[in-house]
């Protein structure tokens, strides 16, 4: 498996009040890229977006009926496992809670899949209420392949890892499960706050 790493400039930024960095981070101007795995090459006449698992019945989004939802303009901080935060982010997305909204599911937990076969699992209660969002545009230009594009799940409350690129579909189940990286070890849920970094933190 190929590990890809880039545009990593560690820096702190002056006068970044404490309370929105958390412990063992540091603040980074760039965007630094990470995956593991080659960037998939996903057309949009070739995207689909799906909520599958235990639901009533599943959905399917095409490129342009996603665009036709209403989207947000978030502004968020994010924060990446290898201990980086970049503040201010902007985004532009499809909040989760508004996907769901008329889908009956009992589901407790959700495995999101990536195209390029990634995985990650989440509570869905951290998927709701506006706490997360399918993104498309990153400070205001279609998010790049690299960074996720076309869309990519954006979960800021959790370490990066939670935040899928590529995102293909959202799985609802009765029971969790490890994702990708959770399986090699990483924490279950992922919050910076309390340093889940791996399994035992």
């Amino acid at each position: 498996m190929t590990f890809i790493t880039r545009g990593f400039q560690r820096r702190q930024a002056p006068d970044v009040p404490s309370d929105r960095v958390p412990p063992g981070q540091y603040v980074t101007p760039g965007f630094p890229v990470l995956s593991a795995g080659p960037t998939p090459t996903i057309k949009p006449d070739d995207w689909r977006l799906e909520i599958v698992g235990q639901v009533d019945e599943p959905r399917t989004w095409t490129w342009e009926e996603f665009l036709a939802i209403p989207a947000d303009d978030v502004s968020v901080d994010i924060h990446c496992v290898t201990k980086w935060s970049k503040l201010d982010t902007r985004w532009k997305g499809v909040p989760v809670s508004r996907l769901l909204d008329g889908v009956r599911t009992e589901a407790a937990y959700v495995m999101a899949h990536s195209y390029g076969g990634y995985t990650t699992n989440l509570p869905l209660a951290d998927l709701a209420e506006g706490r997360a969002w399918v993104a498309y545009e990153s400070e205001g230009m279609p998010l790049d392949p690299e960074h996720g594009g076309p869309a990519r799940l954006l979960v800021p409350h959790l370490y990066l890892w939670k935040s899928a690129k590529w995102l293909r579909a959202l799985e609802m189940r009765d029971t969790d499960a490890p994702g990708f990286w959770e399986g090699y070890g990483y924490h279950e849920y992922g919050d910076p706050w309390r340093e889940q970094r791996y399994a035992g933190d």
